[in-house]
């Protein structure tokens, strides 16, 4: 990744996750695209303007793109611009993490510190796997979800599309878990859940 350009798109929060790990990476970055020049700018990252706008400079560039967006909804539909630009999403993944040789991450995902992706686990596009997380065997993690620090989920886990899991949660082996689901966190989770519910507890209940 040494020879790598990249335009980091969400600059705050999160995305100083993203820059920190992307810099010790050796990745070189161009700039970065938010809605305004920010004030706050701790790796002093060259403002190149809003993705959105029709003049942005990043689309002209040979630049491929990381993404520093928490929010699930947003990080997709913007992951859904930079494809529509024929632009490539860089995959990101701290050198602490512990990643099976028979894991797939698919492109546009952010793997955090001490992290753990174990064998024949499927992890989609633009996922966030944050600090900690555990993904054991064979689980399937569809695009734009993110698991919170420090959740783990048990074996042959099914989870759908843009969902967020909560810190310190766990999932039973075996769970599906529909799309765009949130689960609180320290959550327990062992029944399967449909798609766009919204669960507490131990165990988890839908409220």
């Amino acid at each position: 990744m040494s020879d790598k350009k990249v335009i980091l798109i969400g600059y705050s929060g999160h995305g100083y996750v993203v820059a920190e790990t992307a810099l010790e990476n050796s990745m070189i970055f161009m700039g970065y695209a938010d809605k305004k020049k920010l004030i706050q700018n701790p790796f002093n990252l060259k403002y190149l303007g809003f993705e959105n706008d029709d003049d942005f400079v990043g689309w002209s560039t040979n630049a491929s793109f990381i993404l520093g967006i928490g929010d699930n909804s947003i990080r997709d539909k913007i992951a859904n611009l930079v494809e529509s630009k024929n632009k490539t999403l860089q995959t990101v993944i701290h050198n602490s993490a512990a990643i099976s040789k028979t894991a797939v991450i698919e492109n546009g995902t952010f793997v955090g510190k001490m992290v753990v992706v174990n064998s024949f686990a499927c992890i989609g596009k633009n996922v966030i796997l944050n600090t900690g997380c555990i993904i054991e065997h064979e689980c399937i993690i569809s695009n734009s979800v993110h698991v919170a620090p420090g959740a783990v989920l048990t074996g042959n886990v099914h989870v759908g599309a843009r969902t967020f899991i909560g810190a310190n949660s766990v999932v039973k082996q075996g769970i599906v878990i529909g799309s765009d689901v949130i689960i609180g966190a320290g959550s327990v989770i062992i029944n399967d859940i449909p798609n766009g519910k919204k669960v507490v507890g131990n165990p988890a209940r839908i409220i």
